[in-house]
């Protein structure tokens, strides 16, 4: 699938700044200020200066929060991007009723706690992110994430994403696509705003010595659903039968 580009120019715009780049320089930033947030109920909020801001929103990290502070900017981050960003990139702290949370095992299970599947939808998320995708919430679609190219600014998003437990266990929504009726209400969705329908399945314990060999039990498998049109089906067919009796 080729990219939907939002607007004329938005192509060399996004292939002058890849995501790979601005997640490097947000990751130095971020080192530099020692970036903290704070947990609060199911979000992470993170304070930053404005030029750090702008680097967040390029990299398309939690969203911005309407302050009067003019020397600061609040950003509300998922729980999932808080733990990319402090697992992955290493770039922020993160504090709980103004204790910073050194242990990486004791954030995760923190995070857990708020929110029980946490440990399939990190692994999902983070299985887009390590591959240069800009992850966002799917909810406006009735899914998990929506996976952009590029930035949102520039180009719409390509895939509708589903995150199920491969282990059948019923954590991460694994009541869903369970019966015909509701793949092929999720696929017509995903079509009429022109989206691909991702579903990944995320095996694993999670069990291990620390939290890499943790991680390192989760498996990610990716698999996506289109509907199949019998109509276009024959007009390619006979599309290529042409070709065929004319080359000949």
């Amino acid at each position: 699938m080729a990219p939907r580009w939002k607007w004329k120019g938005a192509e060399p715009k996004a292939l002058a700044e890849p995501i790979s780049q601005t997640i490097s320089e947000l990751r130095s930033s971020l080192i530099q200020s020692k970036a903290s947030g704070f947990l609060s109920s199911c979000n992470i909020l993170l304070a930053v200066e404005p030029e750090r801001a702008e680097l967040l929103d390029h990299g398309c990290f939690g969203r911005p929060i309407v302050s009067a502070d003019k020397e600061k900017r609040w950003f509300q981050l998922s729980l999932e991007e808080a733990f990319f960003l402090f697992y992955n990139l290493k770039c922020i702290k993160i504090s709980i009723q103004d204790r910073f949370l050194e242990n990486e095992t004791e954030v995760w299970r923190i995070m857990e706690s708020k929110k029980p599947n946490f440990p399939i939808y990190y692994k999902a998320y983070s299985h887009l992110r390590s591959k240069n995708w800009i992850v966002r919430s799917g909810l406006q679609y009735g899914v998990d994430f929506v996976a952009y190219r590029h930035h949102p600014s520039l180009v719409h998003s390509e895939y509708a994403v589903l995150v199920q437990s491969g282990d059948g266990d019923g954590n991460g929504g694994n009541f869903r696509l369970r019966v015909w009726s509701d793949i092929h209400s999720a696929v017509r969705l995903c079509g009429s705003v022109a989206k691909t329908l991702l579903v990944l399945y995320v095996s694993g314990d999670g069990k291990g010595e620390d939290l890499s060999s943790c991680l390192e039990n989760y498996t990610v498998e990716e698999q996506t659903i289109t509907r199949w049109s019998p109509e276009q089906s024959r007009e390619n067919e006979t599309s290529n039968q042409n070709r065929a009796m004319q080359e000949q």
